[in-house]
């Protein structure tokens, strides 16, 4: 099951690297610096308000349809014809709560416009998720690698010809960057569902009230546990927006740095992606998860801990390197806001082994407690330290979910988490650390130091056997399952 793991794993990390970071820094960034930080601020506090009711998109089903399939292939078809048809239904929900609230909250006309086609992006995307999770359901890995950037390389033709054409003519807008993802995601959504049309037996759009209430009772739990997450971790550009005289433009500082931070999460999102399938399928045949646990967790918490203290220490490099507009500002924000991607991975492997154990009550309690951190925090600090103080809320929030879902998962799995591993982890920390550190008195190219820090944690962590170099020789070459 490890070779499994990580053979899909590799592919999926490969395409993503190959796309998303071109995407971010490439397109995402480069619209940043031709329109400004206050018109990027406004589009990036829409789409995070959009965000935060994306959960009636989907109220949990596309987890709980990843689950389900991967435990149960045969019921594809009939899954397929009820969920679809649901899934319009709550479009239509969706789009009428987030218009109406954003009534309330007083956005003026472009702002309407632009929130209108981010509500038919979020359809749209929400409807592709749910589509590759039947793909993850039958474990056609290769197919859900695929799909998952054909949006994003999509986007790049796009929006690469519209900049390109755009600044020439010095009339790029905000408005034709959300025009330009309208249309790549329309395309994609297009293959995905052909692919998965047909892998099923049949299917027939099926408004059946009976199936609805079922599905929903069931999925439920995980619709709240998906709007908490949503609202801890999207929350802050919002608050900043409306908060504040200046609202737009510190939503724009704090966006420099969190898209630096979101780019990272997505890697380590694709752990879970993988993982949840493949942890429900290993609990309902109850075969041990230890194992694959901890070595997923290590496979990703290795590299993140390197990416994490070299950006904290060269963040204004980085951010310099990457924007025109308020870098000394942005930096120390970023710095802080890196540090999230700690307790961000760690949720994405010991959350989802709960998730796939089905202990939701458990975790949407934790998710409560998250979100009542976040808010008050920002609701004390971003008065006064701006977008700072977003920061700082979503560190703390960030660390206080890891920590209690590494509790829950001792407790509940009766982990042995032995001392001699957590005192090399404890070593590992401290020389990243310290490398990280020395490095700064080093005279030569910042970035050739970047990635010196990542090279010799990798090493360090081999070194101390954190990561087992025979295990990952035997997982490369040898085809029999470990």
């Amino acid at each position: 099951m490890k070779r499994k793991f990580f053979t899909n794993l590799s592919l999926l990390v490969l395409l993503n690297l190959l796309i998303k970071p071109f995407w971010i820094f490439g397109i995402d960034r480069t619209v940043q610096n031709i329109v400004g930080a206050e018109e990027y601020g406004m589009y990036f506090a829409l789409l995070n308000f959009s965000l935060l009711l994306n959960m009636l998109l989907d109220l949990g089903i596309t987890n709980y349809n990843n689950r389900n399939i991967a435990q149960h292939n045969q019921l594809l078809s009939k899954s397929l014809s009820n969920i679809v048809s649901l899934k319009l239904v709550l479009a239509i929900l969706y789009a009428i709560v987030t218009i109406a609230i954003a009534f309330f909250i007083g956005y003026e006309w472009r702002q309407f416009h632009i929130l209108l086609f981010l509500i038919i992006n979020q359809f749209i995307a929400s409807f592709i998720l749910y589509l590759r999770s039947n793909l993850c359901g039958l474990q056609y890995f290769k197919t859900d690698s695929l799909i998952s950037v054909l949006d994003r390389a999509l986007m790049i033709i796009i929006c690469g010809i519209l900049i390109w054409n755009g600044t020439n003519n010095g009339i790029f807008t905000i408005e034709w960057f959300v025009y330009s993802q309208t249309a790549a995601y329309i395309l994609t959504m297009l293959v995905a569902l052909f692919i998965v049309y047909k892998k099923a037996d049949f299917f027939r759009l099926n408004f059946d009230r009976t199936y609805f209430i079922a599905i929903l009772r069931k999925s439920y739990p995980y619709a709240l546990l998906a709007l908490l997450m949503v609202i801890y971790y999207r929350i802050d550009s919002v608050m900043l927006e409306r908060m504040l005289p200046n609202g737009k433009e510190q939503a724009g500082i704090y966006a420099q740095g969190f898209r630096i931070l979101d780019a990272m999460a997505m890697f380590a999102f694709l752990f879970a992606v993988i993982l949840l399938p493949m942890f429900s399928k290993m609990i309902k045949q109850k075969e041990s998860i230890n194992q694959l646990t901890l070595f997923s967790f290590l496979l990703l918490i290795v590299p993140v801990l390197g990416i994490t203290f070299a950006s904290y220490f060269y963040s204004e490099e980085l951010i310099g390197m990457l924007y025109r507009e308020h870098i000394k500002i942005s930096s120390p924000i970023f710095g802080l806001l890196i540090f999230c991607l700690i307790g961000i991975s760690t949720s994405y492997i010991f959350g989802t082994l709960l998730t796939a154990n089905g202990n939701l009550k458990e975790l949407n309690i934790m998710a409560i407690g998250g979100v009542v951190i976040n808010i008050v925090l920002n609701l004390i600090l971003i008065p006064k330290y701006y977008a700072f103080g977003s920061a700082v809320a979503s560190l703390i929030t960030q660390t206080f979910v890891a920590i209690v879902q590494i509790v829950l998962t001792k407790k509940i799995f009766g982990f042995n988490f032995s001392l001699k591993r957590i005192a090399l982890f404890v070593l590992f920390v401290a020389g990243v650390f310290l490398i990280s550190k020395i490095s700064l008195k080093l005279d030569i190219i910042w970035i050739y130091k970047f990635c010196g820090i990542f090279i010799i944690t990798l090493i360090l962590a081999f070194l101390l056997r954190l990561i087992n170099l025979k295990v990952l020789y035997d997982l490369i070459v040898n085809r029999n399952e470990l």
